[in-house]
């Protein structure tokens, strides 16, 4: 059938490709619709016979347009992978911004109608209604309201009722009876309302058109449920449009003159008035809506609008399922108002269509939870932004993510379908360079509230450290000359001041010697006494001269979350280095490797805060150390994943980053992982630098 079309001229080659593909009666319907109800043409044609094919087979043949269609295609398949819920506005927006290009969204709904017109084909009262059922709901939540977006009311109209037959079909029948039981009279009320009005607004010079029809079926079983009565007694079972022919100038006049033509034939019920023309809806709509009792005493609604005004509601404007009272963004409208027009205009599907792209939603990227939770987040939102929108405190404690497992850094981009699962470690704190590349307003706020709550905290534990320290000192604790100390070693404020001597940063008997200066010159009322530099250093006596301490080694025996140890992020230590302890202001010990790169500069100048230090027998806790090897190679293709592949398989180790960087045909990256001791990393150190490719592989 498709070959045989006279409407397309297909290449050999083209034919051969689309003959070797299968497809049904189901298939040959989605062509159907999207050619006669939709208006789709040879690209979408194609694209709908070839969308099992991979896009990089499909376009030497047919080009990138029709292989575009088929990605975007394919991508929205896999959504429903996600087990995300379609019950929300965000699931639309993910589905139209997924489909790159608009006639995506057009074939995947004349493929759920099609799908809805087989399945009603088969449909009895005997049918499984409970496992159609989740595919009915889907139908009338996501595809109708989309179908209607987009201008297509029929396809909407239709894909509302066949839903509402899936999920209710002993209503469905009964009410589609009682229709047809009073079609020919139906019809001839219809008739017997609209010939006298016909006649009299042609009789006062007007130009018109009026329509008239029964309502649908499910906007019927709506109304019967919400005024909980019989169709019988549904007031607006019949509706009437009347659309004049006015200048702009005489549009609202005309209008209003309609109407007392048709109030002074027919009785309106004022309760049921609505006046759309003197205050118009936000969203532009204009109409003036009566509900009038006709012939034989029954309810007709009556709508009065302009041409001008029908085809802004026609094209999607005022969208029916909008003006009920679901919020949307105008800009929407104005988008599928355009692709509407687009249609319309027969060029639905030619070259001006190839570059149509959903712009709206280019601010947005949407992304998942490993449980399929849909998350709306900034465009260029990071791993660490999407964190801070699960909860505040997952985004304090925020290391990096995995992707589709891929280990990621914190501040990687996100694009939208990625599935985010994000690693938190509870040493974790916000830090100013956060404030660099988060993007959204959630994270901005958080990371400045939290930092200021970490100054606040450092600032007491700061002041109440020198405090202490004088005590023990027996000096004086004076504000005024803590301040003056804060000011010689170069702080803007004695708070900065406090703050660095809670995170360690300053030697505390540096400051000692300073503050005991400015007692000196307070007393002797004199200039400050002159120093050499060693002034100001520790006595001779008071560090180690071997550059080791005496004290007896201490025993690294706990959990890594006791804050009384803490291990070294400069050399990252591992259970069976050769360790040793450096006593840290507030903080406790830090643990560093013997080879620490800065272990020379610590004994030199600090050599009364180095302690001796040793691990316990065994690692009883089991606990995990963070190890980062640095890796240089040949840039081959798959070298990274055999890299990684080599480290999944190892036993009890945990692959947490890898970042890489090339140059012309080398690569350079820095891999991380947790380990439980130095028997693991040399084991992977001997595995990677095996692999075809390694240069060389270090611990850094």
């Amino acid at each position: 059938m498709l070959l045989q079309s006279s409407s397309f001229n297909w290449s050999e080659q083209e034919k051969q490709l689309l003959a070797e593909q299968d497809y049904d009666a189901t298939i040959a319907d989605v062509i159907d619709i999207a050619i006669k109800e939709i208006g789709l043409g040879k690209e979408s044609v194609a694209a709908i016979v070839l969308r099992k094919l991979e896009p990089e087979t499909i376009s030497p043949v047919f080009g990138k347009t029709v292989a575009t269609i088929v990605s975007g295609y394919r991508r929205i398949d896999r959504l429903y992978t996600k087990h995300t819920s379609y019950e929300t506005d965000n699931f639309r927006k993910l589905l139209l911004t997924l489909a790159e290009d608009v006639r995506v969204v057009l074939i995947k709904i004349a493929e759920r109608l099609a799908l809805t017109h087989s399945i009603n084909s088969t449909l009895n009262a005997d049918s499984d209604f409970n496992a159609i059922r989740p595919f009915a709901q889907e139908t009338a939540v996501l595809y109708a309201p989309l179908a209607h977006r987009l201008g297509l009311y029929h396809i909407k109209t239709e894909l509302e009722d066949l839903s509402f037959k899936m999920t209710d079909y002993e209503t469905y029948k009964q009410i589609a009876h009682d229709l047809n039981a009073t079609k020919v009279a139906r019809d001839a009320y219809i008739k017997s309302f609209i010939g006298p009005l016909e006649e009299k607004l042609r009789g006062e010079g007007f130009k018109f058109t009026i329509k008239g029809r029964t309502k649908s079926i499910h906007s019927i079983h709506n109304k019967m449920v919400k005024q909980q009565c019989g169709i019988e007694n549904i007031y607006d079972l019949f509706a009437i449009r009347v659309i004049i022919d006015a200048k702009p100038e005489r549009e609202k006049a005309e209008c209003w003159q309609v109407y007392s033509i048709v109030a002074d034939m027919y009785q309106p019920n004022p309760k049921r008035m609505r006046d759309w023309l003197t205050i118009p809806k936000s969203n532009g709509y204009e109409s003036l809506h009566t509900t009038v009792l006709g012939p034989e005493g029954k309810w007709v609604e009556v709508q009065i609008r302009t041409q001008r005004m029908d085809e802004i509601a026609e094209k999607g404007v005022a969208a029916h399922w909008k003006y009920k009272g679901i919020a949307g963004e105008n800009g929407m409208d104005s988008f599928l108002k355009g692709v509407r027009e687009l249609l319309e205009s027969g060029e639905g599907d030619k070259e001006t269509a190839n570059d149509f792209r959903l712009d709206l939603y280019d601010q947005e990227v949407f992304v998942f939870t490993p449980k399929g939770d849909l998350y709306k987040l900034a465009k260029g939102a990071t791993v660490l932004d999407f964190a801070f929108a699960v909860h505040s405190e997952v985004g304090c404690h925020c290391i990096g993510g995995i992707i589709d497992g891929r280990n990621v850094q914190i501040r990687h981009v996100l694009r939208n379908g990625d599935q985010v699962e994000i690693l938190t470690s509870t040493q974790q704190k916000p830090n100013r360079g956060w404030l660099d590349f988060v993007k959204t307003s959630k994270a901005r706020n958080k990371i400045r509230q939290t930092l200021k709550a970490l100054e606040h905290e450092n600032t007491a534990e700061g002041r109440e450290l020198i405090e202490r320290r004088l005590k023990n000192w027996k000096l004086p604790y004076d504000e005024s000359k803590v301040s003056k100390v804060a000011r010689k070693l170069n702080y803007e404020s004695v708070s900065d001041f406090y703050q660095a001597l809670a995170s360690g940063n300053e030697d505390i008997f540096k400051i000692r010697d300073l503050y005991q200066e400015l007692l000196d010159y307070s007393a002797n009322n004199s200039g400050p006494a002159i120093h050499s530099a060693e002034t100001f250093a520790l006595q001779e006596t008071e560090a180690p001269t071997n550059g080791k301490s005496s004290q007896t080694p201490l025993i690294i025996d706990r959990a890594l979350n006791n804050v009384e140890f803490r291990l070294a992020k400069c050399c990252n230590p591992v259970f069976g280095d050769d360790i040793f302890g450096f006593v840290s202001i507030s903080r406790g010990i830090t643990i560093h490797r013997t080879s620490c790169p800065n272990a020379k500069d610590m004994r030199n100048r600090y050599g009364y805060r180095v302690v001796d230090a040793k691990w316990k027998g065994t690692n009883e806790n089991n606990a995990y150390f963070t190890v980062v090897l640095r890796v240089v190679g040949q840039d081959d293709i798959g070298i990274v994943t055999n890299i990684t592949s080599v480290i999944n398989k190892e036993g009890n180790v945990r692959l947490r980053g890898v970042n890489i960087n090339t140059n012309d045909s080398l690569f350079d990256g820095q891999i991380t992982i947790q380990v439980s001791d130095t028997n693991q990393v040399n084991s992977i150190i001997k595995k990677v630098s095996t692999i075809r490719g390694v240069k060389s592989v270090n611990r850094i």
